[in-house]
């Protein structure tokens, strides 16, 4: 897909935001959605995404939604950071097909980064959902904290 065109309700984030595709959630409001990714990079791949635009990149996004996202994305930033403690934490997102998106709606990746580990754009394994739930249930322990 192009840099620019019509978004498309059935792009599987819309469905998780419909509640019509599941999710391991860590974090939802009125205006965003966060859930662990299913083909993470790494251990605690998390993806932040506004739940009331369809935006399907950066260039879509009205300023005052973007900020919302932000402040969720440094928020679990801070929770992956003190949970897992990562040697780093990247925080990524793409617009366009070249630049490497591959879901067209407005997301923010934060991957934490450890000491070894090799940098990849994209994962090309599934993560087990046993893996997935008891991440989940970790992280939720320090996001309800």
């Amino acid at each position: 897909m192009s840099l620019h065109g019509d978004y498309d309700p059935q792009n599987i984030f819309a469905q998780i935001i419909r509640g019509q595709a599941p999710c391991y959630k860590l974090y939802e409001d009125e205006d965003v959605l966060a859930f662990l990714d299913v083909f993470p990079q790494s251990y605690g791949h998390t993806l932040v995404i506004p739940k009331r635009v369809a935006a399907r990149n950066i260039l879509d996004v009205d300023s005052d939604s973007l900020a919302k996202v932000m402040t969720v994305v440094q928020r679990l930033a801070r929770v992956l950071v003190e949970e897992l403690e990562p040697a780093g934490v990247q925080v990524a997102q793409f617009n366009g097909a070249p630049a490497g998106q591959t879901v067209f709606h407005l997301h923010m990746h934060i991957v934490p980064r450890y000491a070894g580990e090799k940098l990849e754009l994209h994962a090309s394994a599934r993560a087990e959902a046993s893996l997935l739930e008891q991440l989940q249930a970790r992280l939720l322990r320090r996001i309800n904290a």
